[in-house]
């Protein structure tokens, strides 16, 4: 699997031959540190003093190297598939062979870095339901209205909460019909594939 670069993308990391092969282990180091603790304007900075190079420069390749790492570790693009990837930017074999190999020194740390940032949804419990129908009021001798009520129990952080949700049964059978279809997607190939590399 090819990582797609943007033009934007392609345009920071155009900043890298400007920046010099010696540069782009400290921009990868920065990178890294901005995926760690976040952005730190004073260290591009001291880095754009120490290289000589404008701070421009060294925040443009930063971001860029921020978008190559992350996407290539969230994909786990193999080896191949990541020079494949760099390539098309033109680079030369020496600035190709340092990108690679920042890739593949770090790309299980970014993984748990962004493991951890991921929002922790709440996982499904259990379900109580109820069928409630109405066969009359006082204005009304005559009517039915039905009404399915459910208590979904989920977990969340070692927690368990409850929604109570209330809707009529042809709102229900609307959204299992969706639900049924969503599930049938999830079958198709082109789905299964995506899953097994968020994995």
């Amino acid at each position: 699997m090819l990582l797609v670069l943007s033009a934007e993308h392609r345009a920071h990391l155009g900043c890298l031959p400007r920046a010099g092969g010696a540069a782009v282990g400290e921009l990868g180091r920065l990178a890294l540190e901005q995926l760690r603790r976040g952005a730190a304007p004073r260290a591009c900075e001291s880095a754009a003093r120490k290289l000589n190079i404008s701070v421009d420069i060294i925040q443009h390749g930063v971001e860029g190297l921020v978008y190559l790492l992350t996407e290539s570790s969230k994909l786990m693009i193999s080896e191949v598939d990541f020079q494949d990837s760099i390539n098309v930017l033109g680079f030369s074999d020496e600035l190709n062979k340092s990108l690679l190999q920042l890739y593949l020194d770090n790309r299980k740390e970014i993984r748990s870095i962004l493991g951890e940032l991921a929002p922790r949804l709440p996982s499904y419990h259990s379900l109580e339901w109820r069928l409630d129908v109405q066969l009359a009021s006082r204005s009304l001798r005559q009517q039915i209205k039905p009404a399915v009520t459910m208590k979904l129990h989920l977990n969340q952080n070692e927690d368990q909460t409850a929604q109570v949700l209330q809707t009529d049964p042809a709102t229900l059978l609307h959204l299992i019909q969706q639900l049924e279809q969503a599930l049938g997607e999830m079958k198709m190939n082109h789905c299964r594939r995506i899953v097994r590399n968020m994995k």
